[in-house]
């Protein structure tokens, strides 16, 4: 029986275009190569900060302003529908399970949402849960395995007792090799909100 979830952030509550910002950054003449891709997870693992994160692009081409980039960054960020906004807030209400956020992401994307959302949303949002993991501030990223162990150990989770909720393969791999249950949600096609139609077979 499923007595926690946990999920995902990125086309699991807001909308995403991910190939908006490669999209962005080809409009610079940009292409994104191997080291880049790098410096991307050590971003959103909050090993460089977001003054370092423009550098490393800067330093590359210099004709790219650090507001070009930021938007080229957050293009990736759209809406956040509110149907899934009151299915979060209406099993938070409930006090059946214990709920938790966990998300790869950088501080420029949060101070977007922050921003776009207003700041009062956000918290009313980000108080749903018990606990609201970003990987740029825990220092660990999906789909490594250390970042399920931490959520786990951190909390008291039993595996079996808990459900993970993500749109990424990767990610929804990992966990069912610790044992946790696993829902790979397709976007698009599936919604949260559906979650208790959906997986009703495991509550």
């Amino acid at each position: 029986m499923i007595k926690n979830i946990i999920f995902d952030f990125g086309d699991i509550f807001i909308n995403l275009d991910k190939q908006a910002t490669y999209k962005a950054l080809e409009k610079f003449g940009i292409s994104v190569s191997d080291d880049m891709v790098n410096a991307y997870h050590a971003y959103e693992k909050g090993i460089i900060s977001s003054d370092e994160f423009i550098s490393i692009h800067q330093e590359k081409f210099s004709n790219l302003t650090s507001e070009q980039l930021k938007n080229a960054w957050n293009a990736i960020l759209k809406d956040f529908p509110e149907h899934r906004f009151d299915f979060i807030k209406n099993l938070a209400d409930s006090h059946k399970y214990r709920l938790f956020l966990l998300s790869n992401t950088n501080e420029m994307h949060i101070s977007w949402i922050q921003k776009d959302w207003g700041i009062q949303k956000f918290n009313e949002f980000k108080k749903c849960f018990e606990q609201f993991y970003l990987s740029h501030e825990i220092h660990f990223r999906k789909p490594d395995s250390d970042i399920f162990e931490f959520v786990l150990n951190k909390n008291n989770l039993v595996p079996e007792e808990t459900l993970f909720i993500d749109d990424v393969s990767e990610n929804t791999k990992t966990a069912k090799e610790l044992g946790i249950q696993v829902w790979n949600l397709i976007p698009g096609k599936e919604d949260v909100a559906d979650l208790f139609t959906t997986k009703e077979l495991l509550f």
